[in-house]
C-alpha cells in the first residue's frame, strides 16, 4: 500500500512530462509534415508527399540572400559579444574588484529584459546617437542580447580554473597579456566555443530586435514573416523546417561542447 502511494506522484509527474513534450513537439511535427505536401495550401489530408518545396526553397534567391545576411550579422554580433563577455567575466573574477555582484547583474540584465522592451530601448538609443537603422544597428542589438550568455559560460569555466596555472606562467616570466593568451584563453576555449554557437543561434532567430532596428534588407526571420503575411504555404513550412533542423543540430552540438567542458 505504501509503495502504491509513493508511486502515485511519480506517475503523475511522468504523465505531465510526456504531455508537455507532446505539447512542444506536436506543432513542430505538423509543420514539418506539411512541408512535404503536394499542394499549394496547408491543410489535411496531405495526400501525396514531395520534396519539391525544399527544391524550390534552395533555388529561392531571396531565401539564400537572407540566409547569408543573417549569417553575416550573426558572425559579427558573436565576435563582439564574445570579446565583451570574456572581458566582463575576467573583470568579475579579477582580484581587488569591488561591486562584482553589481557588474554581474548589469551584464546579465539584457537576458532578463523582455524582448519588446529591449528592442524599443535600443531603437531610442540609436535614434539618440543618430545611428541609422540597418546592419550596424542590428549587430548592436544582437550583441547586447548575446553578451550575458557569454559572461555566464565564461564565468563558470573561470571559477573552475586552478589559480596556480596563471601563477606558474608568471613565475616563468609571462606578463598578464602573455598569461591570458597562453593559459587563460586556451582554458576558456571550450566554454567560449559553446557560447559562440549559442550567440549565433540567438542572432539568427532574433526577430523582435531585428524588426525594430532593421532596414530594407531582410534577415531570415524577417523574410519568413513577410511571406507569412501573404498566406501560409508548404514553401514557408519547408523554410521553417530547414531553419529548425539546422539550429537544433547546432544547439545540440553546443550543449555537447559545454557539457564536455564542464567535466574537464
Amino acid at each position: 500500500m505504501r509503495n502504491v502511494v509513493s508511486d502515485a506522484p511519480r506517475t503523475t509527474l511522468t504523465a505531465f512530462y510526456w504531455a508537455f513534450i507532446l505539447y512542444l513537439l506536436l506543432p513542430l511535427t505538423l509543420m514539418m509534415a506539411m512541408s512535404f505536401k503536394d499542394a499549394n495550401f496547408v491543410a489535411f489530408p496531405i495526400g501525396d508527399w514531395t520534396f519539391d518545396w525544399y527544391v524550390k526553397v534552395m533555388q529561392d534567391k531571396q531565401f539564400l540572400e537572407a540566409c547569408l545576411y543573417s549569417i553575416m550579422i550573426a558572425a559579427a554580433a558573436t565576435l563582439a559579444a564574445t570579446t565583451l563577455g570574456t572581458w566582463i567575466a575576467m573583470l568579475i573574477v579579477a582580484d581587488g574588484i569591488r561591486g562584482r555582484t553589481i557588474i554581474f547583474a548589469l551584464a546579465c540584465l539584457p537576458a532578463v529584459v523582455p524582448g519588446m522592451i529591449s528592442a524599443i530601448s535600443l531603437r531610442i538609443f540609436i535614434s539618440t546617437i543618430d545611428m541609422p537603422t540597418g546592419t550596424a544597428a542590428i549587430i548592436l542589438g544582437h550583441t547586447v542580447h548575446a553578451v550575458p550568455f557569454v559572461v555566464v559560460m565564461a564565468l563558470t569555466r573561470l571559477r573552475s580554473m586552478p589559480g596556480n596555472l596563471v601563477d606558474a606562467a608568471r613565475d616563468l616570466g609571462a606578463d598578464n597579456i602573455v598569461a591570458f593568451f597562453r593559459v587563460t584563453l586556451p582554458y576558456l576555449g571550450p566554454a567560449l566555443f559553446g557560447g559562440m554557437i549559442f550567440c549565433v543561434l540567438l542572432s539568427i532567430d532574433d526577430f523582435v530586435r531585428t524588426f525594430f532596428l532593421g532596414g530594407y534588407r531582410p534577415t531570415l526571420p524577417m523574410l519568413i514573416f513577410a511571406k507569412v503575411q501573404g498566406g501560409m504555404s508548404p514553401e514557408i513550412n519547408a523554410m521553417a523546417t530547414i531553419v529548425l533542423v539546422v539550429t537544433a543540430a547546432v544547439g545540440l552540438y553546443a550543449e555537447f561542447i559545454t557539457r564536455r567542458a564542464r567535466t574537464r
